[in-house]
């Protein structure tokens, strides 16, 4: 199977409907990678950054957080490799962020103004959840030991006090001791799921490949895992608001991961639906043992489910349950948007026991119709590779990548048409985008650069001047 152009024009009206929902074939077929040299769509160019750290458009500009190794308070800094990041509204006073430190004692603490204790209160204030994706290495997450789940690991997620306009106003570290915590997702009841990325390591005095919930707020995070989402290599979840059914992707080979539904027992519109257990499922799909052999946008295929036997992967790992199951080499971010689940995969190669090349695809859910769709595809050799994370943009209903690909790292946007665009690139160094989420009011787009160091950045600017 293999997309061509005169493939697609074969498809008839389903076939242009898909890609017009999925990208322009200069998108999927463009061979020629390096330097940007213009966009007809989109926003426009990129222009360099004098600084030499992150290219825009004409009109936008961003602002760094929180730095790795930046102090936060005594013998605590920013943890390093900046993952996984989701929103939430601020709201309330002082008691909602009870384990947040003083910091009036600390004017040189970078970040802290006295506006600290009211931001949160204030319309377009914004709280980020933010993963860190380490296990035994990197810039350690220390948190109290309330917080704290396996001391020998070096993992967990911050939680930032935004402004409307972009600049921090406090944060700390809201989960520590969990190992390789990769992307995750927000759940309709206003939390977010960190998701360890990992079955284990040397040190570790727990068990690990577990998804924690961490409580924008402070109120309620516990470092207990919600074992019933199953214990393996954990990427990321999506959760559908009317069935809170979870949708999770796993990354990891020898074998490849899979593709998982969560059907929590209790129908509850918070975390007790999670905590009461349910079904774990994995996706199989007939006749397609490996999703890179689909290669045309807009190919739909029935979704079957079946039980994973031991979700908490007790002697077998939970991939290695199945002999006849559909896998997917780097299945990696997920978000829910239009009432789909939205998954990507982030490369396939042959050379690593993969059905078929590509440099990413980008799929999509439906739960009303039970089916799986190829939205988007990515020629080996092509300007974008190795999407990575993705969220559903609220300008025109397009989707924005943050690449881990080969060369320069780009975010890559998609216009009301669905066309692909470089909406930045990564100017300093080979490091991926991660992180990519918009703030609750759509003003400002955050995403990190992971390491070397990590930092999250905010972008703004002329968002509606969306083109094509």
């Amino acid at each position: 199977m293999s997309v061509t152009r005169r493939g697609v024009v074969k498809g008839g009206a389903a076939g242009a409907m898909s890609i017009a929902l999925a990208g322009s074939l200069d998108g999927i077929f463009q061979t020629s990678a390096g330097a940007d040299t213009g966009e007809a769509y989109g926003y426009g160019p990129l222009i360099p950054d004098p600084k030499g750290v992150l290219d825009l458009p004409k009109g936008f500009s961003y602002k760094t957080l929180s730095v790795e190794g930046d102090p936060i308070s005594d013998g605590v800094v920013v943890p390093g490799h900046h993952d996984g990041t989701a929103t939430f509204p601020a709201h309330g006073g002082r008691d909602h962020f009870p384990h947040w430190p003083d910091f009036s004692g600390a004017p040189d603490w970078p970040g802290w103004s006295a506006t600290a204790k009211s931001a949160n209160g204030k319309r377009g204030a914004t709280i980020l959840v933010r993963n860190h994706e380490q296990s035994n290495n990197g810039t350690r997450a220390v948190a109290p030991p309330e917080l704290t789940y396996d001391p020998a690991a070096n993992g967990g997620t911050t939680n930032l006090l935004v402004d409307r306009d972009g600049d921090l106003v406090a944060q700390y570290v809201s989960l520590a001791g969990t190992s390789t915590n990769c992307a995750g997702g927000r759940t309709p009841w206003g939390t977010w799921l960190t998701c360890e990325e990992t079955e284990g390591f040397g040190a570790q005095t727990k068990t690990h490949g577990w998804v924690f919930e961490v409580d924008p707020y402070g109120r309620r995070t516990k470092p207990v895992p919600l074992t019933g989402l199953g214990r393996f290599s954990h990427e990321a979840v999506a959760v559908d608001p009317h069935t809170l059914t979870a949708y999770l992707t796993e990354d990891a080979a020898g074998p490849f991961g899979l593709f998982y539904r969560f059907r929590p027992r209790a129908h509850r519109g918070n975390y007790h639906a999670y905590l009461e257990g349910g079904r774990l499922e994995a996706l199989n799909v007939r006749d397609v043992p490996d999703l890179s052999l689909v290669t045309e946008p807009g190919t739909r295929l029935h979704a079957r489910w079946v039980a994973v036997p031991d979700p908490s992967a007790k002697q077998t790992s939970v991939r290695k349950q199945f002999d006849t199951i559909t896998r997917s080499q780097k299945l990696e971010g997920l978000w829910w948007g239009h009432g789909k689940a939205y998954f990507v995969c982030s490369f396939s190669k042959k050379s690593d026991g993969a059905a078929a090349d590509h440099a990413g695809q980008v799929w999509t859910y439906d739960p009303r119709s039970n089916e799986i769709e190829l939205q988007l595809i990515f020629k080996p050799g092509g300007r974008f590779d190795g999407p990575d994370n993705i969220t559903v943009s609220p300008y025109g209903g397009g989707v924005i990548l943050a690449e881990d690909g080969d060369g320069e790292q780009y975010l890559v946007g998609t216009t009301r048409k669905n066309k692909p665009f470089a909406m930045a690139r990564n100017a300093l160094n080979g490091s991926e985008f991660t992180g990519v989420t918009f703030s609750t009011d759509g003003r400002v787009l955050f995403a990190n650069r992971q390491s070397d160091p990590g930092v999250t950045f905010a972008i703004t600017g002329p968002w509606h001047r969306l083109r094509g």
